[in-house]
């Protein structure tokens, strides 16, 4: 009997329940593939560890590949920061000889510095940028972190050898980089989480010409896939995170909202080296492969810098009115006995509400005397639907509840929601569900995105002047575009528009 006969002797016995009784050749065979298993597994030659290594990093591929897109981004940005640091150990290695008395931990220092500059630069992951934009981000970095190190050396010590030596440490990890981030790529690469999948918006032609260069070009991290505008419906958004467009015009109005609507980001590409696409230049977007016309890209709504700013500037500033806010407490209750603040529902992160503190400046039948002006003036209705405010509002307490409008003071109190968490000092207003329902679901849902704010950027540049059209656009602006910078610039612009007391009523 043949060996695979009897194998299917054997299938045939186990599937009917009948005991197999092994043969002298089965067992034989049985203990040759076990012993080849063995001596497979321990064999320590470089071809079969090689063989192991690449048999792990083949089934682990799919997993790391199919993690979502910031999960990805997160594990390329560590093992591009590994390689980085790598760079450092082995210039530390090159130039500790030459130490001059200088101690391990300031090299240390110095390099978790150079990778926290780097970071600060935007070079991890490290898509979408030219290799020269690359390298002259990281040699920024590097030169700024020289200034702080190389000062702060020279300061402690007074020996401009061993501050030298720490700028010569720099220059050769700055050179070693060139190796280790290209070797940092390629096990990006091989465990599957380099790039990101990007739809080519564009005539067949130029399509078909794009992604060759993409895959040709790899290092940008950029995986191409061909998607015709009216195929976005529906289309496997989750994955395919960006849209790549081109054309002499760019899109139109129609296929840009469409195009917001289905991807993260929409790029208008810039022209490649051997491709001129639409006339744009490289330069000019800082070294990108092109101009980021819209991001729907869910950001971090408070993060760990956004909510020490917070505390920061809330906790010291809720001290100092503190007094503001008992003198007008007592104006609040002479003018119109009963209570000085009052709670109210708005709509918070994620549609979650919020109840949002203030000083009480209109009187406790405010609702229906606003009913009864209307009544009495109906084309006051169209300026409350078009601001949800009247400029001359006989809800409003007199003297004092004009005062603490004009100022915004009656917001004051809620910097006790800023410290709760509840909102941030700068984002959007948390509106009232009236105001909400003048506003369309998709903008809704955008605002939900974010953590409501203290201040805004409307709230400095048109006050209540702005009537719904232009609050959403500056809405959206401040979402799409909010950063810490901008955040600070905010903060700064709110005292001099309270200041002028303009456009509040």
């Amino acid at each position: 009997m043949s060996l695979s006969a009897t194998a299917a002797t054997e299938v045939d016995q186990a599937v009917t329940g009948a005991p197999v009784s092994p043969t002298p050749r089965s067992v034989h065979a049985d203990l040759r593939m076990a012993t080849d298993g063995i001596a497979t597994r321990l064999d320590p030659s470089p071809s079969a560890i090689r063989s192991t290594v690449k048999e792990g990093v083949t089934r682990n591929r799919g997993l790391l590949a199919s993690c979502g897109r910031t999960a990805s981004r997160r594990i390329v940005a560590l093992l591009m920061a590994a390689g980085d640091a790598a760079a450092y150990g082995a210039a530390y290695v090159l130039i500790m000889p030459f130490h001059l008395g200088a101690s391990a931990m300031s090299f240390g220092l110095t390099g978790i510095a150079a990778l926290v500059f780097y970071a600060l630069e935007r070079v991890y992951p490290g898509y979408r940028l030219y290799g020269h934009e690359l390298i002259r981000r990281k040699a920024t970095a590097s030169l700024k972190t020289a200034l702080v190190v190389v000062s702060a050396a020279f300061a402690l010590t007074g020996d401009w050898r061993q501050a030298s030596l720490l700028a010569a440490f720099l220059v050769a990890g700055l050179i070693l980089q060139l190796f280790t981030h290209g070797i940092a790529r390629q096990i990006c690469c091989q465990i599957g989480v380099w790039g990101e999948r990007a739809a080519i918006i564009a005539d067949p032609l130029m399509a078909e010409r794009l992604m060759s260069y993409f895959r040709r070009h790899w290092q940008y991290g950029i995986r191409p896939e061909l998607v015709e505008l009216s195929g976005l419906q529906g289309s496997d958004t989750e994955q395919r995170r960006i849209a790549l467009v081109t054309g002499a015009s760019g899109p139109g109005s129609e296929a840009l909202a469409a195009m917001r609507r289905e991807f993260a980001e929409v790029v208008l590409l810039a022209d490649t080296p051997n491709l001129r696409l639409s006339g744009l230049q490289p330069a000019d977007f800082n070294g990108e492969i092109g101009l980021r016309l819209a991001s729907g890209e869910k950001r971090p709504s408070v993060g760990p810098a956004r909510r020490a700013l917070d505390l920061a500037i809330a906790l010291p500033a809720a001290l100092l009115v503190a007094p503001i806010i008992a003198i007008a407490g007592a104006a609040i209750y002479a003018a119109d006995p009963g209570a000085i603040f009052y709670w109210q529902k708005r709509e918070g992160l994620g549609g979650k509400p919020v109840r949002v503190l203030k000083l009480r400046t209109m009187y406790q039948d405010a609702e229906s005397r606003l009913e009864m002006l209307f009544d009495a003036e109906p084309d006051l209705r169209a300026e409350w639907l078009a601001h949800f405010k009247l400029r001359e509002d006989p809800r409003i307490l007199p003297i004092v509840g004009h005062i603490l409008r004009s100022t915004s003071c009656d917001e004051l109190p809620q910097l006790l929601n800023v410290i709760a968490g509840q909102m941030s000092l700068v984002g959007p207003r948390p509106f009232p569900e009236y105001h909400l329902l003048a506003m369309n679901a998709e903008f809704r849902h955008k605002r939900r995105s974010v953590v409501p704010g203290l201040t805004g950027l409307w709230q400095i540049s048109e006050r209540s002047n702005a009537d719904i059209e232009l609050q959403r656009q500056l809405d959206e602006f401040y979402i799409d575009n909010r950063s810490i910078w901008l955040d600070l610039h905010i903060i700064i612009s709110t005292i001099p528009a309270v200041l002028r007391r303009g456009g509040a009523y």
